[in-house]
């Protein structure tokens, strides 16, 4: 079950626990900041080229200025970690 929090901590335990990193879609950025469309990376993944790491400061702010939530679960269906996150409008 899905659920969705914009509680900071929450969030960098969620995504940390995963081994996921901050980042943002390179060539995304609309301001001087350099922080475009807020994603996910987990390098033991699939990585996806296009994503560029970024603090925490920065993605947070971000995440509050555009007014974000994080969806996520924290299990799939046979109990297993889950990675399934978005972000969302508030």
């Amino acid at each position: 079950m899905a659920t969705t929090t914009t509680d900071h901590s929450t969030i960098k335990n969620w995504i940390e626990t995963r081994g996921g990193v901050p980042a943002t879609v390179e060539s995304t950025s609309e301001t001087d900041d350099g922080v475009g469309v807020l994603r996910v990376d987990f390098p033991h993944g699939s990585r996806n080229d296009n994503l560029s790491t970024i603090s925490w400061e920065d993605f947070f702010a971000k995440f509050d200025d555009a007014k974000l939530a994080f969806l996520y679960d924290d299990t799939t269906a046979d109990g297993s970690l889950s990675r399934f996150c978005k972000f969302v409008s508030r």
